[in-house]
């Protein structure tokens, strides 16, 4: 315990660290993942092709493998990043998660009735009208709950980031344990219930929206 209050200024450290992380990555996945929604239900064949291949490719590749690639096979073909640790760590979370996003938001479109779209296209709405100012906003809205579990998975797979140079709750947790074995519970403890700081209020947040949701309907 003694350890945990003496360091607890490195401890703040790697949780904002996670924090960010967690934040940036889950932002653009969000971006991402809507553009990869919208491939996927577009009529035009390549899109569409594109954005299925995408999500079946990254969804089932494992996330420390996406790890390994963005950190020491890209700079070899000339990507290098500003900062090793923390950019490598964005775009391999990004690109997984937005996977997920998508698959999420798909569902939200495949919920809003079908004939909604089609009395936009009625009254002369392009596709891309239909689906940004009709569609999306609806699957939006009942796609927050199973987005915010993805952003739960988000923060959990930041610990991935420990062992591919970014300094962030779990790699602070092994550098005490490793100097503070006696402590090495209590340190574990504290750690663990940082994450929990992040992830429960998701959780109670995806609750409720998911009750505004249903009494919505």
């Amino acid at each position: 315990m003694t350890t945990f209050i003496e360091e607890f200024g490195l401890i703040w450290g790697a949780f904002l660290a996670t924090l960010t992380l967690t934040a940036v990555s889950g932002a653009l996945a969000l971006v991402w993942g809507t553009a990869l929604a919208t491939m996927r239900v577009s009529p035009v064949g390549p899109l569409r092709s594109f954005g299925t291949a995408y999500v079946e490719l990254v969804r089932n590749t494992p996330l420390t493998l996406m790890f390994f690639f963005w950190v020491f096979v890209a700079p070899s073909f000339g990507l290098l990043f500003p900062e090793l640790g923390f950019w490598p760590a964005v775009v391999a979370l990004t690109l997984y998660t937005s996977s997920f996003v998508c698959e999420a938001l798909r569902s939200g479109v495949n919920s809003v009735g079908i004939g909604q779209a089609e009395a936009a296209r009625s009254i002369g709405l392009t596709f891309g009208q239909t689906l940004s100012q009709v569609v999306l906003p609806q699957a939006w809205r009942t796609s927050i709950p199973p987005l915010i579990s993805v952003l739960i998975a988000l923060t959990k797979n930041t610990s991935v980031a420990a062992g591919f140079a970014y300094t962030e709750i779990v790699a602070i947790q092994q550098r005490l344990t490793n100097a503070h074995p006696s402590d090495g519970f209590f340190i574990f403890f504290g750690l663990a219930l940082m994450y929990l700081v992040i992830t429960i209020p998701l959780g109670l947040l995806a609750g409720q929206v998911e009750r505004k949701v249903a009494f919505a309907r």
